[in-house]
């Protein structure tokens, strides 16, 4: 006898929980990869909901890491995800890169502590522990990256100088 397993397509999702609701009601820095994924690609197959697609994608380059390099045919290799599917994934990264490569006049600077703190202050404001950020200026003091060091207690955090310069 066999049995088939029921495959759980976006529909069946609570509204509230469906990728691009979620979105629209938290922002999309609450969604995972996965969801993200999802809404570039917009629907699933038949047999497969865009939830369970996007799973596959990841799943196949190891994350995003690999996902950034992929050509248009190592994506359409996947089951479920052809031409205009791939395309979609390689522009929302293509334009993730573009925003990652802002031209320095698009920086923001840095000319005193008070732009130093409205740089990290809505990041960091509701915080309930000590976070050690280290922002690394050009030597225009424009923003080049920034990167928590360290995750202190409630109201201490103890940093080695080595770990401020390793990065």
């Amino acid at each position: 006898m066999t049995t088939t397993k029921s495959k759980l397509m976006i529909r069946d999702f609570a509204l509230e929980d469906r990728p691009r609701e979620r979105l629209i009601q938290n922002g999309a820095s609450v969604l995972s990869n996965q969801e993200i994924i999802a809404i570039l690609l917009r629907t699933g197959t038949k047999k497969e909901s865009v939830i369970e697609l996007a799973n596959k994608l990841l799943h196949r380059f190891d994350g995003i890491r690999l996902l950034k390099d992929a050509s248009l045919e190592e994506i359409t290799n996947i089951n479920g995800i052809g031409e205009a599917k791939a395309v979609q994934v390689m522009a929302g990264i293509e334009l993730g890169r573009r925003f990652n490569k802002l031209t320095f006049e698009d920086r923001y600077s840095i000319r005193s502590p008070e732009d130093g703190a409205n740089y990290v202050m809505d990041e960091m404001r509701f915080l309930s522990q000590e976070h050690f950020v280290c922002l690394y200026l050009n030597t225009k003091n424009q923003v080049l990256h920034k990167q928590t060091i360290f995750i202190g207690s409630l109201n201490a955090s103890i940093v080695h100088p080595r770990e401020v310069v390793r990065p």
